[in-house]
């Protein structure tokens, strides 16, 4: 337990140390590279905003990444136990997957003029959605036939093969597949705060920092943003030890 704690908290001072130090040999102004020991005083100002901010971000990516997980296991079962369906909607997946979305901003802003929270939860959806799909098909169609043709001559229906087999099974990969979206998820609700500004989450304080030349207030939004991932993944991965933990192999 204190390894897992320990580990992670001295790469990030690691890092920090490493990014102070870049700063400093270069002799960089803080109006064009931020040094971390010029953030506290931006969130020491700024507090409030970043709370606010912060939790405007956060329940919006929860909320699309949620929806993300449940159209993405209905989509995965979907091409996991029917063959016609894998080959007719992996095109359209990797097709929609390979567009900017930062494309679909503009889109979405002009097809719900003002609905501010729906664009933003519904692109944190649109970008996050893939992988869960994409593993949970992969994780039932690989499944072994042989447990589908015991289960089925015994008289079991899908909905128990998939209870009892395939759900079980394909966990592994769906919280690999769930790491990934969360990092997609943010990524998305950011895109809607950044390009269709609505003065609203960490997005705005963003803009707010880049349109006064407020360099540590923007590196201290990204740092705030890496935060909010880190506790959103770091909840999958204890998700991920409580419902798969058999999964995991045992470390020396």
């Amino acid at each position: 337990m204190i390894r897992q704690v320990a580990v992670p908290a001295l790469a990030i001072l690691a890092f920090l140390a490493f990014w102070e130090l870049i700063v400093r040999l270069n002799g960089w102004p803080d109006y064009v590279m931020a040094s971390p020991s010029d953030l506290p005083a931006a969130y020491a100002r700024f507090w409030e905003l970043f709370l606010i901010g912060s939790w405007q971000t956060l329940w919006r990516t929860v909320a699309g990444l949620a929806l993300a997980v449940l159209f993405g296991l209905l989509l995965g079962m979907v091409m996991g136990f029917s063959r016609i369906a894998r080959d007719a909607l992996y095109p359209l997946l990797v097709g929609f997957n390979a567009i900017p979305k930062a494309t679909l901003v503009p889109v979405l802003a002009l097809l719900f003029i003002g609905q501010h929270n729906f664009n933003t939860v519904l692109m944190a959806f649109l970008i996050s959605f893939f992988p869960i799909a994409v593993s949970v098909g992969i994780g039932l169609s690989t499944l072994e036939p042989e447990y589908r043709d015991i289960l089925r001559s015994l008289g079991a229906s899908r909905v128990t093969i998939f209870r009892k087999i395939a759900l079980p099974k394909t966990l592994p990969e769906f919280f690999g597949a769930l790491k990934v979206a969360v990092t997609l998820a943010f990524i998305g609700t950011n895109l809607v705060e950044i390009v269709s500004p609505h003065g609203r989450g960490l997005g705005a304080l963003f803009l707010s920092g880049q349109t006064n030349s407020n360099y540590p207030l923007m590196f201290a939004v990204l740092i705030a943003l890496a935060v909010l991932g880190i506790v959103l993944y770091y909840a999958v991965v204890w998700l991920e030890r409580t419902f798969a933990g058999w999964a995991e192999r045992p470390q020396t």
